[in-house]
């Protein structure tokens, strides 16, 4: 028996097949990217118009990455001469802008600005920007929960011994994510010189998602946070309070506690990333404080305090051990010094600059400069002298025409 297939069928549903193949690629596509609409903008120097549009849309396509990923702190904040950063990560733009358009141009006079629709790649966009993440810029988040009085009464009975008071309240917790220790503790490592970011006040993660991060060991969410703020170092952890004794407690013969007492403990961890990326953890630790007072909320505050002084110092330890041992050797060749006193002059200025660990003379105009954050740092501090100018720079090297 002989069963004639309609005509067309084949061919139809090869063109079906085809259709949801292209179809599915399309849709891959454009979850693989996102496309922004941003403005760049560059000072025109010398009436150079096509040296500064080239700069405005670098400056575009960096904002658009930017917003991809919703970095918190933008990298012109970090460094003032956007010219350096562009240079810095033309390479890794070039892999992550998957294609832009012009869709403004306007020449202002003093400067050039561009709109342009930007299509960035999400995955290879954290990369990016982590190249650019500071060492001595710490994201602290340490949420608290402490105890709030709804109500408290007191009252005073008469007994064959004497008058004997009688206390009571009624209480809830709350959780507070900027509080007395973390408060303090950003107070110090500031003095210290470190670029301190709190990341309570941005909305960028909640208590919870934080606690649940650390008991499971998913550190996607710290490493999150680390491309949010431009930062490499991230101290986190929780508090804790107990009451071990609250005002108006019988503690025998009669006699009531005349202030309450709270005990409170801290959970911490400080972590970095190693040069592939992989989360590290520096140091973890605990610290307990203890405060007293006529009630329990000022007791609390008290115990945060305490907990504060002690964990300080070990804070400040650790992290200053970790940027020293990162810090890396750049060879800084400054052009055309003949004499002795220039030479002094420039070793002088290396070493007043912020992080610079240690300055080594190898010959006039030679220097090899200790230095533990990213050498296009080092290269935008010495270029916002005013009296250097910044030929070209590497990981390891600078080169600069010294101009006072």
């Amino acid at each position: 028996m002989i069963v004639n297939k309609p005509k067309g069928v084949c061919g139809m549903s090869k063109k079906v097949i085809l259709t949801i193949l292209f179809l599915l690629f399309c849709s891959n596509l454009s979850l693989a990217q996102r496309c922004i609409n941003t403005d760049g903008e560059a000072v025109i120097i010398q009436n150079d118009i096509p040296s500064a549009k080239a700069e405005a849309i670098a400056r575009a396509k960096w904002s658009a990455i930017e917003q991809v990923i919703g970095v918190e702190v933008k990298a012109q904040s970090v460094v003032q001469n956007m010219a350096l950063v562009d240079d810095a990560v033309s390479k890794e733009i070039r892999g992550i802008v998957n294609s832009y358009k012009v869709l403004k141009e306007e020449n202002r006079g003093d400067t050039y600005l561009v709109r342009a629709e930007v299509c960035v790649e999400p995955s290879k966009a954290k990369d990016a920007v982590s190249s650019l993440a500071l060492n001595n810029s710490i994201a602290v988040f340490i949420p608290a929960r402490k105890p709030k009085v709804v109500s408290e009464e007191e009252e005073t009975q008469k007994t064959p011994y004497g008058k004997r008071e009688k206390h009571t309240m009624s209480m809830k917790d709350e959780y507070d994510e900027t509080n007395i220790l973390s408060e303090m503790l950003i107070g110090r490592l500031t003095d210290q010189g470190f670029k301190v970011i709190d990341v309570a006040p941005t909305d960028a993660v909640d208590a919870v998602e934080i606690e649940k991060a650390i008991k499971s060991g998913n550190y996607m969410t710290l490493r999150s946070l680390m491309y949010k703020f431009l930062s490499n170092i991230l101290l986190i952890g929780k508090l804790d309070y107990t009451i071990s004794t609250k005002k108006g407690q019988d503690i025998g013969y009669g006699i009531a506690m005349p202030f309450s007492n709270v005990t409170v403990r801290l959970t911490y961890r400080i972590v970095t990333r190693d040069s592939t990326g992989k989360m590290v953890i520096l140091t973890a630790g605990t610290a307990e404080g203890r405060g007293l007072a006529t009630n329990v909320e000022d007791a609390t505050a008290n115990g945060l305090k305490d907990a504060a002084e002690k964990l300080s110092p070990v804070v400040l330890e650790k992290i200053s051990q970790y940027i020293k041992g990162i810090s890396k050797k750049v060879h800084i060749k400054v052009k055309d010094i003949t004499d002795l006193n220039t030479n002094f002059e420039i070793k002088e200025a290396l070493q007043n600059i912020a992080w610079v660990m240690n300055v080594e003379e190898k010959g006039l105009g030679e220097f090899v400069v200790s230095y533990p954050e990213n050498t296009v740092y080092l290269a935008n501090s010495l270029q916002q002298k005013g009296y250097f100018k910044v030929v070209n720079f590497s990981q390891y090297s600078i080169s600069l025409v010294y101009q006072r």
